[in-house]
């Protein structure tokens, strides 16, 4: 039997709000040293021997999920300018393959970037982003070879293949000017923030490029966006939870570098901005328009005096984001749990909603890459709807189907979706989307996986998951908890989910657990419950809450060591997120904090089966996280139950880039699910 790994303890002891805290493994925070790698080893070994029983299992599962797809497969054309663009994968390749044809999709294909070629002999790759120059006769790309989130961003020429510039060691973003020889692109700081915007032109030494913003206060990032007619670029500067941001602007077609303010930085107001005919079109939180409305302004009076309200702010709508059109703006929007999209007519005022086919589902908007365009594509999914790719004409509000994804050997009908309401303990009423075979009785014998996440705002809409077949249709109900924290119902629900509302998240996701159990869906002893990230913060937190309550927990590069991060202001991520989680040097905000801090709350007690994931490049989760708190709960729990700690010493927080690698990391997730619950 093979024995697991024993962290050693080196006490850190340390005094804050008149406790003192000792930390046994903060030693594990010294990246690169042999004692850190020898334990990550350890710990990967010992998790190897525990689940070799499963390896075949885990190759099935992965042949499993292979096989559902189209391997040999590509996106829907989209035209811009002369040329369609679209993306392809080859069966027994990892990466995607960009291409275009000239202005028939009878040419010739021209291949714009082989994502393969980049990845060859490396471990890992992943491309940021790409941006097509404006004449169309270049690119620009970032990629990042470590997972670590730092990239190099390269120019090619389309019609030689020649790498004209590299430029090393800066954020993903990128940007083209108006002329065809030269892009703006973001600079990362000591802690990993986007915090600079800098201007490069062809054939000149990067140590020569303009810096033509720089953010120097340390709770702010910044990112880049270009107006839809390519008029404008916009760079926003926000805090990543503070619901602050500014927007400042260069017109492309001017010749100065010299940015303009559009509107001050304001604590609590937002923006998000086009432009169209000399005209701003924005969405703001101004005035307390907590779920925002939307105005315009012309570009010659920014000042609020001259705003005109378009859309006026509804506190059960969310307005998310607009985009400007030459006939249209589409207003991305949420309401009644779900996410939609607005079309305003800018020739007469008129709006009217997009319709979908179903009741239960989640969308990913496409657009369109030409201003003039009348056709906004977008994705649309439910949990048993593969991805259907739409055109939608915003002029004659018809719906054109382009692509529905293959799943081989699936029958939709098969499948049963609806979605339920917990009942949280003030009252309120929390969705759970649930997925699951058709004659599924309930009876409190299914095994159930439980999803959550909670944080940022961010929605976890149903979307499809062909990976996630392999679950449902060996009998596992798939539900996700749409718990506060989230986005779901807009800002409001986001608001009772954070700072000194946070506990909300992982009461509300018990709630969504009992109320399962409750309604004879599954029984404690079948339950299964996982979240990444955040969400990774959600699974410690409720584990040492209700510990009875789950079967098996999986935590994806968890965020568990809050009040260390959090006190630690060299780590990326940390000033940034004093708004969403709270500054631990703050008495109040650490009392909320310390309440929930998976870390800091590990007991003496049985704990269900854990596994637990990290990244050993992961800038957002530092690998350590994981790695104390794993240890910490090996050293206290009282069960025999398995507790697994698997880090992967070549990526960073996403796990692996290639698409049959990423399969693979779920087939070894799945089948110790599948495991830890007797499906086997």
């Amino acid at each position: 039997m093979t024995s697991p790994p024993i962290a050693k303890k080196e006490p850190r002891t340390f005094e804050l709000h008149g406790r003192t805290f000792t930390d046994d493994y903060y030693w594990l925070r010294e990246k690169d040293t042999s004692a850190v790698i020898e334990y990550l080893e350890a710990e990967n070994f010992y998790t190897k021997e525990m689940t070799k029983h499963t390896e075949t299992l885990q190759e099935f599962l992965f042949q499993e999920m292979k096989g559902r797809i189209k391997e040999t497969d590509e996106s829907v054309p989209m035209r811009y300018g002369d040329y369609y663009y679209y993306s392809r994968t080859e069966e027994g390749k990892n990466y995607r393959i960009h291409c275009r044809k000239y202005k028939s999709l009878d040419a010739q294909e021209e291949i714009v970037l082989d994502e393969n070629a980049l990845a060859e002999g490396r471990k890992y790759m992943s491309v940021g982003t790409w941006k097509i120059s404006p004449d169309q006769s270049k690119m620009a790309y970032s990629v990042d070879f470590t997972g670590g989130e730092t990239y190099e961003t390269r120019i090619v020429d389309l019609m030689s293949g020649e790498t004209l510039d590299t430029i090393t060691g800066v954020g993903g973003q990128i940007q083209w000017a108006l002329t065809n020889d030269a892009i703006f692109y973001t600079e990362l700081d000591d802690i990993h923030r986007p915090y600079a915007v800098l201007f490069h032109r062809l054939g000149t030494s990067q140590s020569d490029d303009i810096r033509i913003y720089e953010e120097k206060d340390t709770t702010f990032l910044l990112g880049m966006s270009k107006s839809k007619d390519k008029k404008y670029l916009f760079i926003t500067i926000s805090a990543s939870s503070s619901e602050t941001n500014e927007i400042r602007y260069i017109d492309l077609s001017e010749p100065s570098l010299d940015l303009e303010v559009f509107f001050p930085r304001t604590r609590g107001i937002e923006f998000n901005i086009d432009h169209h005919s000399g005209y701003f079109y924005f969405l703001t939180s101004a005035d307390g328009a907590i779920n925002f409305k939307l105005m315009r302004t012309p570009v010659s009076k920014v000042a609020p005096e001259h705003w005109d309200e378009i859309i006026p702010h509804d506190p059960d709508v969310r307005l998310n984001s607009v985009e400007a059109y030459q006939n249209f703006l589409v207003i991305q929007k949420r309401q009644g749990g779900y996410a939609n999209l607005m079309v305003y007519d800018l020739s007469n005022g008129e709006l009217h909603d997009v319709k979908f086919p179903e009741d239960i589902y989640g969308i990913r908007p496409i657009g369109h890459y030409e201003f003039e365009s009348d056709i906004y594509r977008f994705v649309f999914s439910s949990p048993v709807t593969p991805q259907t790719t739409y055109d939608y004409n915003m002029a004659t509000r018809e719906l054109e189907l382009k692509k529905v994804e293959e799943i081989k050997n699936y029958d939709p009908s098969q499948f049963i979706t609806e979605r339920r309401y917990a009942t949280a303990p003030d009252g309120t009423k929390i969705p759970i989307s649930l997925a699951y075979k058709s004659g599924t009785k309930m009876d409190g014998s299914n095994p159930l996986l439980l999803y959550g996440y909670g944080s940022y705002g961010y929605p976890m809409d149903p979307h499809f998951d062909f990976k996630r077949l392999s679950l449902i249709e060996r009998g596992i109900i798939f539900a996700i908890a749409h718990i506060r924290g989230g986005g779901e119902y807009g800002k409001p629900w986001y608001h009772e989910g954070k700072l000194a509302k946070k506990m909300n998240t992982f009461t509300d996701f018990i709630a969504c657990a009992e109320y399962l159990i409750e309604q004879k869906f599954t029984s404690s002893n079948r339950l299964a419950i996982y979240g990444g990230s955040a969400g990774g913060l959600l699974m410690g937190a409720v584990t040492n809450m209700r510990p009875d309550l789950f079967k098996c927990v999986v935590a994806s590069v968890p965020f568990v060591d809050v009040i260390n991060t959090m006190l630690d202001e060299s780590i990326p991520l940390t000033t940034f997120e004093f708004n969403e989680w709270g500054n631990p040097k703050v008495e109040e905000q650490f009392s909320w904090m310390i309440e929930y801090s998976p870390y800091d709350n590990v007991e003496a007690k049985d704990y269900p089966a854990i596994l637990v994931t990290a990244g050993y490049n992961d800038p957002r989760v530092q690998y350590w996280e994981p790695a104390k708190w794993t240890a910490k709960l090996r050293a206290l729990k009282t069960d025999n139950n398995l507790l697994l700690l698997k880090t992967k010493m070549e990526t960073g927080h996403f796990s692996a880039s290639g698409r049959y690698d990423y399969m693979k990391d779920f087939a070894f997730i799945y089948a110790f699910i599948l495991d830890t619950l007797d499906l086997v």
